[in-house]
């Protein structure tokens, strides 16, 4: 074979090593195992292995050809996929929507692109594949971390050890970001003591595209080349430079690239400076104010909040602020630094109160959720001090409930299974065949699980064995670790972060009790534990030490393991393998969680908390719920109950299910949950859902609101800022005067009188409102302007049912215009007292 032959054939295994498509497609990933199977297992990184093979090899593999047509069809095949229409084009084809840009701090696509911690990243991924699946045109922006999340390793006495290994760029499946003439891109970032080159780089997510910016740039100083350089790591000073790279820069990168989104989507609070850098980017594109431009952009961008508890936020000290942007918002926005301040806080007036990253997200975003039914309504108490006066439930936050990208998480025997039963398209569109899985027959469903146990059990030896050796473990500790666990007992699976509010320690409870429950010589059971705990969480890191201890025990040592280093690679053995998924948050601290919706495609049950997106998932007929779905302030005894209750679960249903078996040697109960889990919940908890959900709910809105606002000069968002204005300037004025309310047959007519001094009426709207009450909704009810004298007195009337008592209602004025986003953008409310 020619030397030119092989160059071909390494140019089209660069053009499939560099679309992360392979991470949840594996048609390729044959073609890695035979270059190099050893360094393919190890690392699943096809980008690695070709930086790595001699061209001696490349050379033989062209010779082959079997291996030449495999290729050559592979390559025909994605190019068929990329320029195929798929969901979105079809569903939407009139839409001529830019690419949407997804902004998160962390993307978890493959272990092989190590830049992600946990779920924030997993939701970021999931979403960006996806997309691509279903045609949704998104460029991702996210941050490349030298050293991204820490690895862990269990030292020989049960304790966690943070290891920082360098990520090198040229082994990542990603590419300098490069000019037209060859020349990298890289874009300055003028920080206080310097200017810091921001070099970027593009990873392929099939369809899409993920722009990553890094600083380790050689012409920065060695301080700033760091900033990139550990995902959540570093103090305050080192979390605003990250974020100001992240949403400044991200912008701006777009900017460069000739990228002009409609719509932005702020996954989490970390990326909420682009709200400023898209306001100042539409200034000096239409020569308006910062409140004009504010106003316009404010309609597409679409925020996520994934963050249950107010401690979770980012907040930055004022002076720590004022450092790094007070120049910018008086040089570059026109505004003074105060009015910045004013954008991330409660109080404006407040000097001491930190700038708080949610809070500006929310001031500049148009639509805000929470990512489970359960966290809209926390979201909705969090956030109710931003919007004083409003009832919790007009708090303008929704939600959209995260999914997983299924065939990312799916076994090769799931997929086979899946794929029989409803066909190779059945993720990319609106999911009408994922019902045929319900014609899975009992012996096909337990042969799923029972292959998946096998292969998770030999999975966890193997990685065992090499957690022991590299500890020092002797010989005979080592043979017991190639021992350990048993291919027929029920496998349980728990792997988290360990922190506090997710309870890892639950089951440790009563250690005696769990030794004898996973004991039981009888029903035996398992359970195999994997989690990191944050360097700076010595609580969290307790909690592992407890288990390595409990661990050690000879009476449990065969049937619990700790697998370290919980990354991707182990998620995906994990959710492939266990029967049973166990998670055990602290209502309502779980925002959402996913780590359970990847078990639903394998066949694995769950057994969780009522909270995140089991409180909306649970049902009998599907797997196992903890606790009574209320919040509790004694938190000490009702852990002990709830671990209590736990084990009583465990011995009386969970572990009874999973062994009584027909004659066949079938649990056919427990089939009867797998069957009916996959049926209902894989494919509402697929992250196709939820993207067709921002769609249809966000995107396509989001977009529509930022073009009226911008068209005709910017004729909408001029009048809705001179609006929001007035109503900031003469609210104090307006008053109400008497009401009244006389019965009318089976009606109450209600008059009230109102004063707006110099506000027009049409900026306002008078309502009567009733709050629920027993089986009685909230009542809203729009008053018409029935007379008017001089002096901006007015009478609003109105006529509602009797259905409770005339007392129930009271009168309120709200602000009002046409393509206003309320209360989002203008939250004041005056209510009768």
């Amino acid at each position: 074979m020619e030397v030119l032959g092989a160059k071909k054939m390494r140019s089209a295994l660069s053009e499939l090593a560099l679309d992360l498509r392979w991470s949840w497609n594996h048609a390729t990933d044959e073609l890695w195992r035979r270059l190099d199977p050893e360094l393919w297992r190890s690392t699943h990184n096809p980008w690695l292995i070709l930086q790595t093979v001699s061209q001696a090899t490349i050379e033989r593999a062209c010779a082959d050809a079997g291996f030449c047509k495999e290729l050559d069809q592979l390559i025909v095949r994605k190019r068929e996929t990329e320029n195929s229409p798929a969901w979105f084009q079809k569903a939407h084809p009139e839409v001529n929507l830019t690419p949407i840009a997804y902004f998160s701090m962390e993307f978890m696509l493959s272990e092989a692109l190590p830049i992600y911690s946990g779920g924030l990243g997993n939701v970021a991924g999931d979403q960006l594949k996806a997309a691509s699946d279903l045609g949704v045109p998104v460029v991702g922006v996210g941050l490349l971390y030298q050293q991204g999340y820490f690895r862990q390793e269990i030292d020989r006495n049960g304790f966690q050890r943070a290891l920082y290994p360098f990520n090198d760029p040229g082994q990542l499946p990603i590419q300098p970001l490069r000019h037209p003439n060859g020349e990298w891109l890289r874009i300055p970032l003028h920080l206080p003591e310097a200017t810091v080159w921001v070099r970027a780089w593009q990873a392929q997510v099939g369809r899409n595209k993920l722009y990553l910016l890094d600083t380790n740039d050689f012409a920065n100083l060695p301080t700033h080349r760091g900033i990139t350089s550990e995902l959540y790591g570093g103090g305050a000073e080192l979390r605003l430079q990250q974020e100001i790279v992240l949403g400044l820069v991200g912008w701006r990168l777009l900017q460069a690239l000739g990228i002009n989104p409609k719509v932005c989507h702020l996954n989490e609070g970390h990326s909420a400076f682009l709200v400023l850098e898209r306001s100042l980017s539409y200034m000096r594109e239409h020569n308006q104010p910062f409140d004009v431009a504010l106003t316009v952009t404010r309609a597409g961008n679409v925020f996520t909040t994934h963050t249950p508890v107010a401690a979770g936020f980012d907040r930055f000290h004022p002076d720590l602020l004022r450092q790094y942007l007070g120049k910018y918002a008086e040089d570059e926005l026109k505004i003074g630094f105060a009015e910045l301040l004013a954008l991330g806080r409660e109080n404006p007036s407040d000097a001491a109160e930190p700038f708080n990253m949610a809070y500006l997200a929310i001031r500049g975003s148009g639509a805000v959720n929470g990512v489970s039914k359960l966290h809209g309504q926390v979201s909705r108490r969090l956030f109710q001090p931003l919007f004083r006066g409003w009832p919790q439930a007009e708090v303008p936050i929704e939600s959209v409930t995260n999914g997983v990208h299924v065939p990312t998480w799916d076994s090769e025997d799931a997929d086979r299974l899946w794929t029989t039963k409803c066909g190779e398209e059945r993720w990319r569109g609106e999911l009408e065949s994922i019902g045929s899985v319900k014609n899975a027959t009992d012996p096909e469903l337990w042969q799923l699980r029972t292959k998946g146990r096998e292969s998770l059990v030999a999975y966890a030896r193997r990685r065992l064995s090499q957690q022991y050796s590299y500890r020092g473990a002797s010989q005979r500790e080592i043979a017991e670790a190639e021992s350990t666990f048993h291919p027929d007992w029920l496998t349980i699976g728990f792997a988290r972060r360990f922190a506090t509010y997710k309870r890892p320690n639950l089951l440790l409870e009563d250690p005696d009790r769990l030794a004898r429950i996973l004991g039981n010589p009888e029903r035996p059971a398992q359970l195999i534990l994997a989690g990191k705990a944050h360097p700076d969480d010595h609580e969290g890191q307790a909690m592992i030490k407890q288990w390595s201890d409990f661990i050690a025990r000879p009476d449990v040592r065969s049937r619990v393991a700790f697998l370290s280093d919980y990354d991707l690679s182990v998620t995906s053995h994990l959710v492939q393998g266990v029967d049973l998924w166990l998670n055990t948050p602290r209502r309502p601290w779980e925002a959402c969680g996913t780590s359970g919706m990847k078990v639903l495609v394998n066949g694995g049950l769950n057994l969780s908390e009522v909270d995140g997106w089991w409180a909306e998932a649970y049902s009998p007929e599907f797997g196992w719920a903890l606790g009574d779905g209320q919040e509790h302030a004694d938190t000490v005894a009702w852990d002990h109950g709830e671990a209590e209750a736990l084990y009583d679960l465990l011995e009386r249903e969970v572990i009874p299910a999973f062994y009584t078996r027909d004659s066949g040697g079938i649990p056919t109960a427990w089939v009867g949950k797998m069957r009916a889990s996959m049926l209902h919940l894989t494919p509402r908890f697929s992250s196709n859902r939820t993207v067709r959900e921002y769609v249809k709910k966000y995107y396509l809105r989001a977009a529509s609101q930022y073009s009226k606002r911008s068209e005709h000069e910017s004729e909408l968002g001029i009048r809705l800022s001179n609006w929001s204005k007035r109503i900031r300037e003469l609210w104090s004025k307006i008053r109400f005067g008497e009401t009244s309310s006389r019965e009318v047959g089976n009606q109450y007519v209600f008059d009230v009188e109102v004063f707006l001094g110099d506000l027009e009426a049409s900026a306002v709207k008078v309502e009567l409102y009733a709050e629920a009450n027993g089986e009685a909704g909230t009542t809203l009810q729009e008053m018409e302007r029935r007379q008017e004298v001089d002096g901006g007195r007015a009478v609003y009337s109105c006529q509602i049912p009797r259905t409770r008592p005339a007392s129930a209602y009271t009168p309120r004025i709200v602000p009002s215009m046409s393509g206003a986003l309320l209360p989002l953008e203008q939250n004041n409310i005056l209510w009768q007292h």
